[in-house]
């Protein structure tokens, strides 16, 4: 199979003029009529000539697994497509110089977007725990990756930050929990 660039994977999804069934046929290698994190990560790249992170690719699958088998069906396909196209969007709006990956300046205003004021020392942080390849920059995966990690830590600290303080007090199985939600 030809690796498809992120940007022009969404293109030719419709420059071609596929139905549901023939995008998903195209994607589904194994003819199950369900996706794995395997196929999806074999039909996108993340801007970097990288294939998509796994673990991220296995993060969004279990955003739209409805019956939590490790797949997605034809429609939860549609929406994890329209999922990924809403954070490609977000992506190129934030890739100020259009370099197809996210420097620390870009991922800075970014998180600032989404409402996070994070202190530079953390979004650093942020950068180099995830930019395995020490290049300073994040290919769309681990965007996606940190901003739904991110998603899903604030909505488990907001349901315990009653007062709306910024500050919570948790008992371990508490922690475990909000940790344990980023696991695929």
């Amino acid at each position: 199979m030809t690796r498809i660039h992120y940007r022009d994977y969404f293109v030719a999804l419709f420059t071609f003029s596929y139905s549901a069934r023939g995008l998903i046929r195209w994607v589904d290698k194994d003819g199950s009529g369900y996706i794995n994190a395997e196929e999806l990560q074999a039909a996108l790249t993340n801007g970097l000539g990288t294939p998509f992170d796994i673990a991220c690719v296995s993060l969004m699958i279990s955003l739209f697994d409805a019956d939590n088998n490790g797949t997605i069906s034809l429609n939860e396909f549609g929406q994890l497509f329209n999922y990924i196209t809403s954070w490609q969007n977000l992506f190129t709006q934030h890739d100020r110089d259009r370099s197809g990956s996210i420097d620390f300046n870009e991922f800075s205003s970014a998180l600032q977007h989404f409402g996070y004021n994070l202190s530079p020392r953390f979004v650093q942080w942020l950068m180099m725990r995830f930019d395995r390849q020490r290049l300073n920059k994040l290919g769309f995966d681990k965007y996606i990756y940190i901003l739904v990690c991110l998603q899903i830590l604030t909505r488990s600290f907001s349901a315990l930050d009653v007062q709306r303080r910024g500050v919570v007090n948790m008992s371990f199985e508490q922690f475990l929990g909000a940790a344990f939600n980023m696991c695929v």
